[in-house]
């Protein structure tokens, strides 16, 4: 009997990646619909609003690509270099951290439409690693000896969730993988998450491999719609990062990836659909403000503001009349006028009683 290849790349098919297109078919119309959906949306916000949404939705996906790797970085030096990179006023210097994956994502977003190349890839690599003195390659594969090995648990008896192909391999297999990306006709999930898994099994750097995947994924998507997908897709796994490890894990075996094309494309469309919650969001919170110019005092303002900044989950829970206290510093039965005014002109909704009571914007 002749023995299975122990990882993908090892398979003598290696790359000649193989799914099932009819299961896929779904996800891909349901993908190009809401595109549709989200592009309709984005064009009916303000031009001030499109900015900060660009902001909030590359710093959020900044933060989250980081953490879905274990690495916390600091919410506002994100921002404020994502405004840099766009040419906007900035208060407050960052970090290389902060400044290095803030740029990569911005250069994702408006250079979509560029050729995908090993020079990009290095320039890519640059910007993730800025400020590491640990690694022997920054903007360059790996060319260490050792294998390279995902690994997990004690150091004396590791668990080895995969391991690469060898650096030797690096120029040849990562001119293949560019050469794939370029010419590849795939609808547009197929792609995104086929580009993820194949270059998360070649693993060409020392480190960065999943963040730049991620960007990778992204830039297929943006390709394929002729326009940034506005996806808030780093966010949506982070949500589920064990269950994206797992399922990079049960696929780095075979050449069939069905199930990782399948488990990609639900992340991508829950990443898609919160998008279009968010911007949907953002709409309604300019109509209310609008509607009710004029008519609110400045604690009423704030305390919505605030509201509407908790997107479209709301706060947790919902408001309390000591959360009203604490945002606006007003006191308890001028924070119950306030209320019961913004509940009567229409911006809030009450439910529950006595300590039991809670807002919600009334959406």
């Amino acid at each position: 009997m002749t023995q299975q290849p122990h990882w993908n790349w090892q398979d003598p098919n290696w790359p000649d990646w193989r799914f099932d297109a009819g299961r896929l078919a779904a996800f891909e119309d349901r993908f190009l619909l809401g595109s549709g959906r989200l592009l309709g949306a984005w064009q009916h916000l303000a031009p001030e609003t499109k900015d900060q949404l660009k902001i909030d939705l590359l710093s959020d996906e900044a933060l989250k690509t980081s953490e879905i790797e274990g690495e916390h970085l600091d919410r506002a030096s994100v921002q404020s270099s994502v405004r840099r990179q766009f040419g906007m006023s900035v208060d407050r210097r960052a970090g290389p951290a902060e400044a290095g994956i803030a740029e990569l994502m911005v250069a994702c977003f408006n250079g979509y439409g560029e050729d995908l190349t090993q020079e990009v890839l290095f320039h890519w690599h640059q910007l993730i690693c800025a400020g590491r003195s640990d690694l022997a390659a920054i903007g360059g594969y790996r060319t260490h000896d050792e294998a390279m090995q995902v690994v997990s648990g004690p150091i004396q008896k590791p668990k080895v969730h995969f391991e690469a192909p060898p650096s030797a391999a690096m120029t040849y297999e990562m001119t293949r993988f560019l050469g794939w990306f370029g010419a590849t006709t795939l609808p547009a999930l197929t792609k995104a998450g086929l580009a993820h898994l194949y270059f998360v099994c070649i693993h060409p750097f020392e480190d960065g491999n999943g963040r730049i995947a991620r960007a990778l994924s992204e830039k297929a998507l943006a390709q394929a719609l002729g326009q940034p997908s506005l996806l808030a897709l780093s966010r949506q796994i982070e949500k589920q990062r064990k269950g994206y490890y797992d399922a990079l894990e049960a696929n780095n075996k075979s050449l069939d990836v069905t199930d990782w094309l399948i488990w990609f494309s639900e992340t991508a469309l829950a990443a898609q659909e919160y998008s279009i919650a968010l911007i949907d969001h953002l709409i309604a919170k300019t109509q209310m403000l609008d509607r009710l110019r004029g008519q609110l005092n400045a604690r009423q303002e704030k305390a919505l503001i605030r509201m509407f900044d908790a997107g479209p989950d709301g706060f947790i829970g919902g408001l309390s009349a000591r959360n009203y206290i604490a945002i606006t510093g007003a006191a308890a039965a001028t924070a119950r006028r306030d209320l019961g005014d913004l509940v009567t002109k229409g911006a809030l909704m009450r439910t529950g009683e006595r300590k039991g009571t809670r807002y919600w914007l009334a959406l």
